[in-house]
């Protein structure tokens, strides 16, 4: 669907015309057009005070005639967004071909922010370490823990990285299964994850002693509340140790919850997690506890894909890359090349898999 420029100029008179009958002025100075939304910069007033705007978010979208208008504040403007449909999916191996080796190591390709750029997320860096994805049922968070997890695959030898998949409910990490970097296939079983767990933390001891972090170790669990519920403390525990200690070990989590309260999380673990993607969630409430941060308007989100990536209290809003059924059939097929290792970054099979994909798609 194009964005034409007319609709653009109409929309930001409509935006100034609902901020002055409220007594809230402030003029539209640009915008962007982005994957899932359209994007307005406000400048309010020197009199008028963000909060003003912000209330206003419903009245905006009844003047737009659009389902809901996400409202922040940004630097010294106010971004007034709009959802507009996503013309097609933000596919991961498209964006992997596309960078090649500008990737660097242990680098999850996360989607496309709101400019359009590729965004990228280096796990070892001091202020990522562990990622904890949050939103409700069709945000796309399992969707978004698999493309992370595909794309550090894809990046990097199965030498040099491996991967601990834990989902209690058997649906998020099946397409990973058969990756050569995962350890032990899915974990379904929750006795059996906090005995991986345990054997993770016997792994970090080991690593401390010995003052080595190799090959990076990465611990990925679908529905984190529902692991920690049915563990008890013990799960907690063990979750808490590798999310304080894990860093310096190479050792990080990935993990997936609805609501990470303080009540299904405990505080010492939820602080440990610098780094969070949060979806869509069902209330202003559920968005401020998932994000840590006030009126981030992820209760505004489309779902399918529609994230904010939020850290050190800052906010970016990406559309979530995604890789498709046929992509995964024809990611697993033997290696023509006889390559030892992971999948690796080899351009000639990444141009297989996309025409594979596209013959078995169309």
């Amino acid at each position: 669907m194009t964005v034409e420029r007319n609709w653009l100029e109409r929309s930001a008179d409509q935006i100034e015309a609902v901020l002055s009958r409220h007594k809230a002025d402030g003029i539209v100075l640009g915008g962007v057009v982005a994957p899932r939304f359209v994007q307005f910069h406000v400048r309010p007033a020197p009199s008028v005070r963000v909060h003003r705007i912000v209330a206003l978010a419903e009245e905006i979208a009844l003047a737009l005639g659009c389902a809901s208008a996400r409202v922040v504040r940004s630097g010294s403007v106010v971004h007034v967004e709009i959802p507009r449909p996503l013309d097609a999916p933000v596919r991961l191996l498209r964006l992997v071909e596309a960078l090649g080796r500008e990737i660097p190591p242990y680098t999850a390709v996360l989607g496309v922010e709101e400019t359009g750029q590729p965004l990228l997320l280096r796990l070892p860096a001091p202020d990522v370490v562990h990622l904890l994805i949050v939103g409700m049922t069709g945000s796309g968070k399992s969707a978004l823990a698999r493309t992370i997890l595909a794309s550090l695959a894809l990046c990097n030898a199965s030498e040099s990285l491996r991967i601990v998949l834990i989902d209690p409910k058997q649906r998020g990490f099946a397409p990973l299964a058969h990756l050569p970097h995962v350890e032990g296939g899915v974990i379904a079983d929750v006795p059996a994850a906090i005995n991986r767990l345990r054997v993770v933390v016997q792994e970090m001891e080991r690593r401390d002693k010995e003052g080595v972090s190799t090959p990076l170790l990465v611990v990925a669990i679908d529905e984190l509340a529902d692991l920690l519920q049915t563990g008890g403390k013990t799960a907690e525990a063990t979750l808490t140790r590798l999310a304080q200690r894990g860093r310096e070990a190479g050792i990080h989590l990935v993990a997936c919850t609805q609501k990470p309260t303080a009540q299904l999380i405990g505080g010492a673990m939820k602080a440990n997690f610098p780094v969070r993607l949060v979806g869509a969630v069902a209330t202003r409430d559920e968005a401020r506890y998932a994000s840590g941060v006030p009126d981030s308007g992820a209760e505004k989100l489309g779902g399918r894909g529609d994230f904010l990536l939020v850290a050190k209290g800052e906010v970016s809003r990406f559309q979530a890359a995604w890789i498709g059924e046929s992509e995964w059939r024809t990611l697993y097929a033997p290696d023509r090349q006889g390559e030892k290792g992971g999948i690796g970054l080899r351009r000639s099979i990444l141009r297989g898999v996309l025409q594979a994909g596209a013959r078995m798609e169309g």
